[in-house]
């Protein structure tokens, strides 16, 4: 459906390129060490999606919402369950 390139960073790109990745059916999002695994809600300019995955081999879960901006970008914000919330923004690949 889209994918996007996440961050700027050099360390977002450790394990590979970092991105988040819609698809009809869900999707996966993967930066640094965090590898996870979405269910996604879709609206006309965004989704949410609630997750599960690893970051450094350690299990995790939470939930997310992003909104396509005026600028293009897909903005937003990760919340890890017992953990910190993490805002990213994104470009269309």
């Amino acid at each position: 459906m889209s994918r996007w390139k996440a961050g700027d960073a050099d360390y977002i790109d450790l394990i590979g390129p970092a991105h988040i990745q819609f698809d009809p059916d869900g999707g996966h999002i993967a930066f640094g060490a965090v590898q996870i695994v979405l269910d996604c809600w879709y609206g006309y300019a965004g989704a949410h999606f609630a997750f599960i995955g690893r970051d450094e081999g350690t299990e995790v879960h939470g939930d997310s919402d992003a909104e396509i901006e005026d600028d293009g970008t897909l903005q937003g914000e990760i919340h890890f369950q017992h953990g910190d919330d993490m805002p990213f923004v994104a470009r269309r690949e």
